[in-house]
């Protein structure tokens, strides 16, 4: 099978023997397209092997790092670019880039889910089997404090100190303390003492969430069991592991947490990141008025 390191070479004599591109141009679609490939590779998967979910997962993460409009899109269309030429050069059959939309001027605000639709899919992990056990572990995690996919899959076993009820996340630029309610603590435990021991590959593993060969759970791994989870909860939202961060910071704003605390929890740098659930909270209400206003 192709590296990632052949499929970069190859695109780069595309780029400059067939495009004719411009140095600009040959640089920002060979970096678009190396950061992509970083991005995949610390999961296992390669070019050749990055499905929709893998492309889709990876815009949401440079939307949510705060990456501007114009840099998502330029990312997108460097992307579209370079898989019409694997799909040319038969390396894969079908492009996998067709959910890729750029950015319109203005960002669109993040969808969430009610309260109701939270508790339905927090329900959705059975508690029957080791899976069910570690996937409901998981899910009340996330939602209990917003963390990021890759700060999720990246918690160690002792960056939990549940009799403290709270969880040590490093982030990309510190270590932030962030509190969680009794049912994650409760659905932490239980895995942690019963379910977690069982299912290591080795005894000295650090990784707080394992898949089912006792090895830490990967991004992709995660996505795709969020997406099994809707479907059985019938729930027609589009999730994503960061739907549950944007409902998370949405749910406490409504319910009267500031905006600097929901910083800090969030981890964002700059707090102008963290004003758009203000924006998504007041789109709400006005919903809500032209629905129930009788005059409206």
């Amino acid at each position: 099978m192709v590296t990632n390191a052949e499929c970069l070479s190859g695109y780069e004599r595309y780029l400059t023997d067939e495009k004719r591109a411009s140095k600009n141009t040959l640089s920002s679609y060979l970096r678009d397209v190396r950061q992509f490939g970083e991005y995949i590779e610390a999961d296992g998967v390669d070019y050749v092997t990055a499905d929709e979910d893998d492309l889709c997962g990876y815009i949401d993460h440079l939307r949510q790092a705060g990456k501007s409009v114009a840099t998502v899109s330029r990312s997108i269309a460097s992307l579209k670019n370079f898989y019409v030429w694997m799909v040319l050069r038969g390396y894969v059959e079908t492009n996998p880039t067709g959910k890729l939309v750029p950015d319109k001027a203005t960002h669109k605000l993040p969808e969430i889910l009610t309260a109701q639709e939270v508790e339905l899919l927090l329900a959705q992990p059975q508690c029957s089997d080791r899976k069910g056990y570690r996937d409901r572990a998981m899910l009340e995690l996330l939602y209990a404090t917003g963390i990021r996919v890759s700060e999720l899959i990246g918690l160690d076993v002792t960056d939990l100190n549940l009799s403290a009820g709270i969880i040590n996340c490093r982030g990309r630029n510190k270590v932030r303390a962030i509190p969680l309610y009794p049912k994650a603590i409760k659905a932490l435990k239980d895995y942690v003492e019963f379910i977690r021991p069982e299912m290591l590959a080795t005894p000295g593993e650090r990784a707080l969430f394992v898949n089912v060969s006792g090895e830490r759970m990967s991004r992709q791994g995660f996505w795709k069991i969020v997406k099994s989870y809707q479907q059985k909860a019938g729930i027609e939202k589009d999730i994503t592991p960061h739907t549950l961060r944007h409902s998370f910071a949405t749910h406490l704003l409504e319910n009267g947490a500031d905006l600097r605390s929901i910083q800090e929890m969030l981890g964002h740098a700059d707090i102008s990141s963290t004003q758009i659930y203000s924006q998504l909270v007041k789109k709400q209400l006005k919903d809500v008025y032209v629905k129930a206003h009788p005059r409206a």
